[in-house]
Protein backbone atom coordinates (compact mmCIF):
# COMPACT_ATOMS: atom_id res chain seq x y z
CA UNK A 1 0.00 0.00 0.00
CA UNK A 2 1.09 3.41 -0.58
CA UNK A 3 2.78 5.36 2.38
CA UNK A 4 0.99 8.88 1.46
CA UNK A 5 -2.06 6.82 1.45
CA UNK A 6 -1.63 5.11 4.88
CA UNK A 7 0.26 8.04 6.83
CA UNK A 8 -2.42 9.81 8.44
CA UNK A 9 -3.91 6.48 9.89
CA UNK A 10 -0.49 5.19 10.40
CA UNK A 11 -0.15 8.64 12.34
CA UNK A 12 -3.05 8.11 14.38
CA UNK A 13 -1.79 4.49 15.94
CA UNK A 14 -3.62 2.42 12.87
CA UNK A 15 -0.98 0.68 10.94
CA UNK A 16 -2.32 -0.63 7.53
CA UNK A 17 0.40 -2.42 6.23
CA UNK A 18 0.91 -5.01 9.30
CA UNK A 19 -2.65 -5.42 8.97
CA UNK A 20 -1.96 -6.55 5.49
CA UNK A 21 0.93 -8.43 6.43
CA UNK A 22 -0.98 -10.86 8.94
CA UNK A 23 -3.57 -11.92 6.41
CA UNK A 24 -0.95 -12.15 3.98
CA UNK A 25 0.96 -14.52 6.40
CA UNK A 26 -2.09 -16.51 7.68
CA UNK A 27 -3.67 -17.51 4.37
CA UNK A 28 -1.94 -20.88 4.36
CA UNK A 29 -2.77 -21.31 7.99
CA UNK A 30 -6.22 -20.92 7.62
CA UNK A 31 -6.70 -23.44 4.64
CA UNK A 32 -5.19 -26.05 6.16
CA UNK A 33 -8.71 -26.20 8.07
CA UNK A 34 -10.71 -26.02 4.96
CA UNK A 35 -13.22 -28.32 4.29
CA UNK A 36 -15.53 -29.52 1.52
CA UNK A 37 -18.34 -27.28 2.37
CA UNK A 38 -15.47 -24.03 1.95
CA UNK A 39 -16.22 -22.24 -0.89
CA UNK A 40 -14.01 -18.92 -0.33
CA UNK A 41 -10.60 -18.35 1.00
CA UNK A 42 -10.08 -15.48 3.54
CA UNK A 43 -10.36 -11.93 2.69
CA UNK A 44 -13.74 -10.98 1.30
CA UNK A 45 -16.80 -9.72 3.09
CA UNK A 46 -18.26 -13.19 4.10
CA UNK A 47 -17.17 -16.69 4.18
CA UNK A 48 -19.32 -19.00 1.86
CA UNK A 49 -20.04 -22.39 3.01
CA UNK A 50 -22.04 -24.92 1.44
CA UNK A 51 -23.15 -27.71 3.85
CA UNK A 52 -23.87 -31.76 3.06
CA UNK A 53 -27.28 -32.53 3.91
CA UNK A 54 -27.31 -35.67 2.66
CA UNK A 55 -28.81 -38.16 4.94
CA UNK A 56 -30.47 -35.40 7.36
CA UNK A 57 -34.32 -35.59 6.69
CA UNK A 58 -34.39 -32.17 8.99
CA UNK A 59 -31.51 -30.17 9.17
CA UNK A 60 -31.06 -27.38 11.90
CA UNK A 61 -28.02 -25.18 12.23
CA UNK A 62 -26.94 -24.93 15.47
CA UNK A 63 -24.50 -21.90 16.93
CA UNK A 64 -22.48 -21.02 20.02
CA UNK A 65 -20.39 -18.11 20.27
CA UNK A 66 -17.41 -17.39 23.47
CA UNK A 67 -14.14 -15.80 24.77
CA UNK A 68 -11.02 -17.11 26.11
CA UNK A 69 -12.00 -14.68 29.61
CA UNK A 70 -9.26 -13.56 31.82
CA UNK A 71 -6.75 -16.77 30.71
CA UNK A 72 -5.44 -14.07 28.11
CA UNK A 73 -4.01 -12.68 30.88
CA UNK A 74 -1.73 -15.32 31.85
CA UNK A 75 -1.24 -15.73 28.06
CA UNK A 76 0.30 -12.11 28.00
CA UNK A 77 2.00 -12.48 31.38
CA UNK A 78 3.85 -15.38 30.51
CA UNK A 79 4.49 -14.18 26.67
CA UNK A 80 3.14 -17.65 25.18
CA UNK A 81 0.02 -17.27 22.44
CA UNK A 82 -0.18 -20.60 20.77
CA UNK A 83 -2.65 -21.92 22.71
CA UNK A 84 -5.47 -19.63 23.79
CA UNK A 85 -6.93 -20.12 20.20
CA UNK A 86 -7.23 -23.54 20.86
CA UNK A 87 -9.15 -22.56 24.03
CA UNK A 88 -11.42 -19.98 21.84
CA UNK A 89 -12.23 -23.13 19.23
CA UNK A 90 -13.49 -25.56 21.78
CA UNK A 91 -15.37 -23.27 24.27
CA UNK A 92 -17.89 -22.84 21.88
CA UNK A 93 -17.45 -26.09 19.85
CA UNK A 94 -17.99 -28.21 22.92
CA UNK A 95 -20.95 -26.24 23.78
CA UNK A 96 -22.87 -27.28 20.08
CA UNK A 97 -21.22 -30.93 20.33
CA UNK A 98 -23.82 -31.19 23.73
CA UNK A 99 -26.64 -31.33 21.55
CA UNK A 100 -25.30 -33.53 19.02
CA UNK A 101 -24.52 -31.06 16.64
CA UNK A 102 -21.41 -31.39 14.07
CA UNK A 103 -19.45 -28.59 13.84
CA UNK A 104 -19.19 -26.52 10.08
CA UNK A 105 -17.53 -23.30 10.58
CA UNK A 106 -15.65 -21.11 13.28
CA UNK A 107 -15.03 -17.14 12.94
CA UNK A 108 -13.01 -15.40 14.91
CA UNK A 109 -11.92 -11.97 16.17
CA UNK A 110 -8.99 -10.61 17.18
CA UNK A 111 -8.80 -6.99 18.96
CA UNK A 112 -5.55 -5.27 20.21
CA UNK A 113 -4.33 -1.56 21.05
CA UNK A 114 -1.50 -1.78 18.52
CA UNK A 115 -0.68 -5.24 16.03
CA UNK A 116 2.41 -7.52 16.43
CA UNK A 117 2.37 -9.61 13.59
CA UNK A 118 4.08 -12.48 14.63
CA UNK A 119 2.28 -12.94 18.22
CA UNK A 120 -1.48 -12.73 16.32
CA UNK A 121 0.29 -15.21 13.94
CA UNK A 122 0.65 -17.14 16.67
CA UNK A 123 -3.15 -16.43 18.13
CA UNK A 124 -4.48 -17.12 14.65
CA UNK A 125 -2.25 -20.40 14.37
CA UNK A 126 -4.14 -21.82 17.22
CA UNK A 127 -7.43 -21.12 16.16
CA UNK A 128 -6.63 -23.21 13.15
CA UNK A 129 -5.74 -26.31 15.43
CA UNK A 130 -8.46 -26.12 17.38
CA UNK A 131 -10.69 -26.28 14.12
CA UNK A 132 -8.54 -29.19 12.83
CA UNK A 133 -9.23 -30.86 16.21
CA UNK A 134 -13.10 -29.87 16.00
CA UNK A 135 -13.10 -30.71 11.88
CA UNK A 136 -14.33 -27.65 11.76
CA UNK A 137 -13.08 -24.77 8.47
CA UNK A 138 -11.97 -21.56 9.78
CA UNK A 139 -13.81 -19.88 7.47
CA UNK A 140 -12.64 -16.22 8.17
CA UNK A 141 -12.12 -13.72 11.13
CA UNK A 142 -11.53 -9.96 11.78
CA UNK A 143 -8.57 -8.14 13.14
CA UNK A 144 -9.19 -4.84 14.55
CA UNK A 145 -6.44 -2.02 15.83
CA UNK A 146 -7.61 0.28 18.04
CA UNK A 147 -5.34 2.39 19.47
CA UNK A 148 -5.95 3.56 23.02
CA UNK A 149 -8.68 0.52 23.81
CA UNK A 150 -6.17 -2.14 25.43
CA UNK A 151 -3.26 -2.21 27.51
CA UNK A 152 -0.09 -2.05 25.65
CA UNK A 153 0.81 -6.40 24.63
CA UNK A 154 -2.59 -7.20 25.12
CA UNK A 155 -5.27 -8.13 22.89
CA UNK A 156 -9.13 -9.72 23.20
CA UNK A 157 -10.62 -12.80 21.56
CA UNK A 158 -14.03 -14.14 20.19
CA UNK A 159 -15.23 -16.33 17.83
CA UNK A 160 -18.43 -18.38 16.76
CA UNK A 161 -19.16 -21.62 15.40
CA UNK A 162 -21.99 -22.94 13.68
CA UNK A 163 -23.19 -26.65 13.33
CA UNK A 164 -25.58 -28.99 12.01
CA UNK A 165 -28.07 -31.91 13.39
CA UNK A 166 -30.60 -33.62 12.14
CA UNK A 167 -33.50 -32.58 14.16
CA UNK A 168 -34.54 -36.01 15.14
CA UNK A 169 -31.26 -36.83 16.62
CA UNK A 170 -30.70 -33.60 18.42
CA UNK A 171 -29.55 -34.33 22.21
CA UNK A 172 -31.63 -32.40 24.80
CA UNK A 173 -31.78 -35.08 27.53
CA UNK A 174 -35.63 -35.27 27.50
CA UNK A 175 -35.04 -38.99 27.64
CA UNK A 176 -32.90 -39.31 30.27
CA UNK A 177 -34.41 -41.54 33.06
CA UNK A 178 -34.22 -43.30 36.82
CA UNK A 179 -31.15 -45.60 37.00
CA UNK A 180 -29.31 -44.12 33.30
CA UNK A 181 -25.21 -43.47 34.26
CA UNK A 182 -23.79 -40.59 34.03
CA UNK A 183 -19.76 -40.77 32.39
CA UNK A 184 -16.99 -38.33 33.13
CA UNK A 185 -14.55 -37.51 30.69
CA UNK A 186 -11.22 -35.97 31.20
CA UNK A 187 -10.54 -32.71 31.07
CA UNK A 188 -6.99 -31.29 30.88
CA UNK A 189 -7.07 -29.07 33.30
CA UNK A 190 -9.24 -25.71 34.32
CA UNK A 191 -9.86 -25.15 30.45
CA UNK A 192 -11.12 -21.55 30.22
CA UNK A 193 -12.88 -21.39 33.68
CA UNK A 194 -12.05 -19.39 36.76
CA UNK A 195 -9.09 -17.78 35.81
CA UNK A 196 -9.47 -14.60 37.77
CA UNK A 197 -9.68 -17.00 41.08
CA UNK A 198 -6.52 -18.73 39.43
CA UNK A 199 -4.26 -15.74 38.58
CA UNK A 200 -5.13 -14.25 42.35
CA UNK A 201 -4.23 -17.90 43.42
CA UNK A 202 -0.92 -17.87 41.39
CA UNK A 203 0.22 -14.08 42.77
CA UNK A 204 -0.21 -15.37 46.13
CA UNK A 205 1.43 -18.47 45.48
CA UNK A 206 4.91 -16.58 44.59
CA UNK A 207 5.18 -19.42 41.13
CA UNK A 208 6.25 -17.71 38.08
CA UNK A 209 5.76 -19.37 34.60
CA UNK A 210 9.17 -21.35 34.10
CA UNK A 211 8.97 -22.65 37.21
CA UNK A 212 7.95 -26.08 37.89
CA UNK A 213 4.48 -26.50 38.53
CA UNK A 214 3.54 -28.26 41.85
CA UNK A 215 3.27 -32.27 41.45
CA UNK A 216 4.11 -32.59 37.85
CA UNK A 217 7.45 -32.34 36.43
CA UNK A 218 5.95 -29.30 33.72
CA UNK A 219 6.29 -25.20 34.19
CA UNK A 220 3.45 -23.33 35.75
CA UNK A 221 2.73 -21.85 32.08
CA UNK A 222 2.65 -25.06 30.55
CA UNK A 223 -0.05 -26.27 32.97
CA UNK A 224 -2.15 -22.90 33.62
CA UNK A 225 -2.15 -22.29 29.60
CA UNK A 226 -2.84 -26.01 28.55
CA UNK A 227 -5.63 -25.72 25.98
CA UNK A 228 -9.28 -26.79 26.39
CA UNK A 229 -9.75 -30.44 25.34
CA UNK A 230 -12.12 -30.84 22.22
CA UNK A 231 -14.48 -33.58 22.41
CA UNK A 232 -15.61 -34.04 18.53
CA UNK A 233 -14.16 -36.65 17.29
CA UNK A 234 -14.91 -38.62 20.42
CA UNK A 235 -18.77 -38.28 20.80
CA UNK A 236 -19.16 -38.14 17.16
CA UNK A 237 -17.92 -41.72 17.18
CA UNK A 238 -20.11 -42.73 20.09
CA UNK A 239 -23.41 -40.84 18.62
CA UNK A 240 -22.63 -43.58 15.72
CA UNK A 241 -23.38 -46.06 17.24
CA UNK A 242 -25.07 -45.28 20.87
CA UNK A 243 -28.05 -43.50 22.15
CA UNK A 244 -26.23 -41.05 24.17
CA UNK A 245 -29.67 -39.29 26.38
CA UNK A 246 -27.93 -36.41 27.42
CA UNK A 247 -24.41 -34.64 27.20
CA UNK A 248 -22.77 -31.72 29.72
CA UNK A 249 -19.80 -29.31 29.05
CA UNK A 250 -18.83 -28.15 32.36
CA UNK A 251 -17.91 -25.00 31.84
CA UNK A 252 -18.19 -22.05 34.51
CA UNK A 253 -20.48 -22.66 37.39
CA UNK A 254 -18.81 -26.20 37.39
CA UNK A 255 -20.97 -29.25 38.03
CA UNK A 256 -23.66 -27.60 40.13
CA UNK A 257 -24.69 -25.17 37.83
CA UNK A 258 -23.96 -27.50 34.46
CA UNK A 259 -25.52 -30.32 34.54
CA UNK A 260 -29.00 -29.20 35.17
CA UNK A 261 -29.21 -27.53 32.09
CA UNK A 262 -29.67 -30.75 30.47
CA UNK A 263 -31.71 -32.83 33.67
CA UNK A 264 -35.06 -33.38 33.14
CA UNK A 265 -37.22 -31.74 36.47
CA UNK A 266 -38.39 -34.82 37.66
CA UNK A 267 -35.08 -36.64 38.46
CA UNK A 268 -31.05 -35.55 39.90
CA UNK A 269 -27.41 -36.54 39.58
CA UNK A 270 -25.74 -38.27 41.79
CA UNK A 271 -21.99 -37.97 41.73
CA UNK A 272 -19.43 -40.26 43.25
CA UNK A 273 -16.61 -37.92 44.23
CA UNK A 274 -13.26 -39.36 44.02
CA UNK A 275 -14.41 -41.79 41.50
CA UNK A 276 -12.23 -40.14 39.05
CA UNK A 277 -8.32 -38.91 38.92
CA UNK A 278 -8.07 -34.96 40.22
CA UNK A 279 -5.11 -33.23 38.62
CA UNK A 280 -2.64 -31.77 40.88
CA UNK A 281 -4.23 -28.53 39.46
CA UNK A 282 -6.78 -28.68 41.16
CA UNK A 283 -4.99 -29.81 44.11
CA UNK A 284 -2.77 -27.18 44.30
CA UNK A 285 -5.69 -24.52 43.58
CA UNK A 286 -7.64 -25.86 46.98
CA UNK A 287 -4.94 -25.81 49.24
CA UNK A 288 -3.75 -22.25 48.03
CA UNK A 289 -7.13 -21.11 47.43
CA UNK A 290 -7.91 -22.18 50.67
CA UNK A 291 -11.23 -23.88 48.99
CA UNK A 292 -13.46 -26.69 50.31
CA UNK A 293 -14.16 -29.65 47.95
CA UNK A 294 -18.09 -27.95 47.23
CA UNK A 295 -16.43 -24.47 46.35
CA UNK A 296 -13.94 -26.35 43.93
CA UNK A 297 -17.25 -27.89 41.82
CA UNK A 298 -19.32 -25.11 41.97
CA UNK A 299 -16.01 -23.13 40.41
CA UNK A 300 -13.99 -25.68 38.30
CA UNK A 301 -14.35 -28.69 36.17
CA UNK A 302 -12.60 -30.25 38.67
CA UNK A 303 -10.95 -33.31 36.35
CA UNK A 304 -14.43 -34.04 34.04
CA UNK A 305 -14.63 -31.45 31.07
CA UNK A 306 -17.44 -33.59 30.02
CA UNK A 307 -20.12 -35.83 30.81
CA UNK A 308 -22.47 -38.08 28.79
CA UNK A 309 -25.37 -39.40 30.51
CA UNK A 310 -26.18 -42.88 29.05
CA UNK A 311 -28.80 -45.97 29.84
CA UNK A 312 -27.47 -48.62 32.22
CA UNK A 313 -27.64 -51.62 29.79
CA UNK A 314 -24.99 -49.81 26.97
CA UNK A 315 -22.38 -48.31 29.80
CA UNK A 316 -19.83 -51.09 29.66
CA UNK A 317 -19.97 -50.71 25.74
CA UNK A 318 -19.62 -47.13 25.76
CA UNK A 319 -17.12 -47.25 28.21
CA UNK A 320 -15.33 -49.98 25.78
CA UNK A 321 -15.33 -47.69 23.35
CA UNK A 322 -13.94 -44.88 25.09
CA UNK A 323 -10.86 -46.71 25.60
CA UNK A 324 -10.70 -48.18 22.79
CA UNK A 325 -10.30 -44.02 22.05
CA UNK A 326 -7.52 -43.46 24.25
CA UNK A 327 -10.28 -40.94 25.97
CA UNK A 328 -9.55 -41.12 29.75
CA UNK A 329 -13.10 -41.66 31.42
CA UNK A 330 -15.00 -42.83 34.40
CA UNK A 331 -18.40 -43.63 35.82
CA UNK A 332 -18.85 -40.65 37.78
CA UNK A 333 -22.38 -41.44 39.37
CA UNK A 334 -26.15 -42.19 38.40
CA UNK A 335 -29.35 -40.81 38.02
CA UNK A 336 -31.95 -41.17 40.63
CA UNK A 337 -35.24 -40.01 41.10
CA UNK A 338 -35.91 -35.94 42.42
CA UNK A 339 -36.63 -36.15 46.29
CA UNK A 340 -38.44 -32.47 46.17
CA UNK A 341 -39.37 -30.44 43.20
CA UNK A 342 -37.36 -27.62 44.58
CA UNK A 343 -33.93 -29.83 45.53
CA UNK A 344 -31.41 -29.23 43.82
CA UNK A 345 -30.59 -31.89 41.58
CA UNK A 346 -26.90 -32.41 41.50
CA UNK A 347 -25.96 -34.25 44.77
CA UNK A 348 -22.29 -35.09 45.34
CA UNK A 349 -21.41 -37.81 47.44
CA UNK A 350 -18.18 -37.36 49.23
CA UNK A 351 -16.54 -40.39 51.04
CA UNK A 352 -16.44 -38.75 54.29
CA UNK A 353 -17.55 -35.37 55.95
CA UNK A 354 -14.37 -34.06 56.67
CA UNK A 355 -12.92 -34.09 52.93
CA UNK A 356 -15.41 -31.28 52.03
CA UNK A 357 -13.62 -28.88 54.29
Amino acid sequence: MSEDRARAYTEAGVDINAGNALVSRIKNIVATTHTNGVLSDIGGFGGLFKPDLSGMEDPVLVASTDGVGTKLKLAFTFDKHDTVGIDLVAMSVNDILVQGAKPLFFLDYFATGKLDVDKAQQVVAGVAEGCKRARSALLGGETAEMPSMYADGEYDLAGFCVGIADNARIVDGSSIRVHDVVIGLASTGPHSNGYTLIRKVLDKSGLKGDDTFPGTERTVAEVLLEPTAIYVETVRNLMRDFEIKGMVHVTGGGFYDNLPRVLPATVQANINFGSWDIEPVFQWLKEQGELSWPEMLQIFNTGIGYVLIVSEDICEEVMGRLDALHQKAWVIGKIERRQQDDSEQVHVNFPEENECK
